[in-house]
């Protein structure tokens, strides 16, 4: 700038014929604003900006929508819940959450955890489902929830971690008892879940059970409630700890542990999946659990060498080999799930 003012002194004819616009190009002035200025180096600067008149409100811009973009860049986005009608849309890794709820941080009985992850959204019925349980835990003697992952505040894939919780109706309830005290927010952030493994499961021959020292009759007991409310599909649990609650339930009504099912992970929290609630159109269940009980043949399948133990590990200094997979694309989710997006 400083340069150019130089170039205009210099070149008086210059100066003569390069107008000078009162205001921005395509700007309106208003005659009643005149902006102070100050001299910098000999350039006029203008000292204050235009006062933003009252209630003024900045238009948002439109949120441009590819379908072949990573579906988790949308929604790992989103800040707040879509303001529609609550409705778990499509199915548990493959869907979206149309008027979510957040879990408060505190209750009476629970703590929500990672709270700078924003995952503690999900369908008003899960929510409901979460403060019922937090309330009867104290009566199984458990002091309260220590509450993980939900859903985003519109579901969807999320940025890291889970390829499921997308509609609303999963949720991860720590193994770890809710302490007497409020945890601060950097507690919340940087405490550990403890396993209940009693060692690691990839070792051939390896002890698969709870460890006895941390594994409980509490947990049993919290998760047989957690299991037996009608609005569970599922609880996804370690096999480890499957195998201890066949052992815990010595009556004849085993029905609550068909929905327990084993899968990988889950040693330091269980997964609460509900069913799809009535009133969301589009919404789709898993298909029921098999009949039994599940302490069968499944069982032992899942806690012998088979599925921990690789065939073919790599040599000694030689790195795994990772196989990224591609991430979802937003024309993979139902139709409905633009509308969740861009509903403001």
């Amino acid at each position: 700038m400083v340069a150019l003012v130089a170039v205009v002194a210099a070149c008086p004819s210059l100066a003569a014929v390069t107008p000078v616009p009162a205001a921005k190009p395509g700007g309106t002035a208003s005659e009643d604003y005149q902006p102070s200025l100050t001299v910098v180096a000999g350039v006029p600067v203008p000292a204050k900006k235009r006062e933003v008149p009252e209630g003024y409100v900045a238009t948002k811009p439109k949120l441009v929508l590819r379908s072949q973009l990573p579906a988790k860049d949308y929604f790992g986005a989103a800040n707040g819940p879509a303001p529609l009608k609550a409705r778990a849309i499509g199915s548990y890794a493959k869907g979206c959450l149309a008027g979510g709820a957040s879990l408060p941080p505190d209750g009476a009985s629970w703590q929500a955890m990672r709270l700078s992850r924003n995952r503690n959204w999900g369908h008003p019925e899960l929510i409901d489902y979460l403060k019922d349980l937090a309330t009867d835990a104290p009566n199984v003697g458990w002091n309260g929830l220590l509450v993980g992952d939900l859903a985003q505040p519109r579901g969807g894939p999320m940025l890291s971690g889970h390829a499921s919780h997308q509609i609303g109706l999963d949720a991860d309830i720590w193994l770890t008892e809710m302490p007497n005290r409020r945890l601060t927010v950097e507690e919340r952030e940087e405490i550990s879940a403890i396993s209940m493994l009693k060692g690691p499961l990839d070792i051939k021959g390896a002890d698969r059970r709870v460890d006895p020292g941390k594994w409980t009759d509490t947990h049993a007991r919290l998760i047989r409630r957690a299991a037996s409310d009608k609005r569970v599909a599922r609880i996804f649990v370690n096999p480890t700890i499957k195998k201890a609650l066949c052992e815990f339930e010595k009556s004849r009504d085993r029905v609550w542990l068909r929905k327990v099912r084993p899968w990988w992970g889950h040693h330091y929290h269980f997964h609460v999946r509900l069913a799809c609630p009535k009133s969301s159109g589009g919404c789709k269940n898993q298909n029921p659990p098999p009949p039994g009980d599940g302490c069968g043949s499944h069982l032992t399948y899942w806690l012998s060498d088979e599925p921990w133990v690789p065939k073919n590990p790599p040599k000694p200094g030689e790195k795994p080999k990772i196989v990224k997979k591609r991430p979802m694309a937003l024309a993979s989710l139902p139709k409905a799930c633009r509308t969740v997006l861009t509903a403001q």
